[in-house]
């Protein structure tokens, strides 16, 4: 019965959220793993190639939607998100050529502050 009660709620809230929420909570899921990463550091070495290959994803599905011509974004705001995400790509790329902890952090504080920007924080 709870489980029932449990996947009702989960699929309406699906459909309550908004895209801006939806984008925010998946950049704090992202930030919260790369932030694992680095707190555990080097214990959890053998999750990093995971945390970055979800946040590169990530940024890769936020760069396409900006670059499509029906983008309903300001043409400076889909020029920043483009810029932010080629910026995300060259740090995962230096992070997977020379692994450092503190390299993490950049990500980290990008996802958080744009996820704060999509809750309107």
């Amino acid at each position: 019965m709870y489980q029932q009660g449990a996947k009702a709620y989960h699929q309406t809230a699906k459909v309550v959220e908004s895209s801006r929420e939806r984008e925010s909570a998946l950049l704090m899921r992202a930030a919260a793993s790369l932030q694992k990463v680095r707190d555990e550091w080097p214990n959890s070495f053998d999750e990093l190639k995971a945390a970055l290959n979800f946040n590169r994803k990530l940024w890769t599905i936020f760069m396409t939607s900006v670059t499509k011509e029906d983008s309903v974004l300001p043409i400076d705001v889909r020029q920043n998100i483009a810029n932010l995400g080629l910026f995300v790509m060259n740090q995962t790329r230096e992070m997977l050529l020379e692994p450092q902890p503190q390299k993490l952090e950049v990500l980290v504080r990008l996802n958080r502050q744009i996820a704060s920007g999509l809750r309107g924080m």
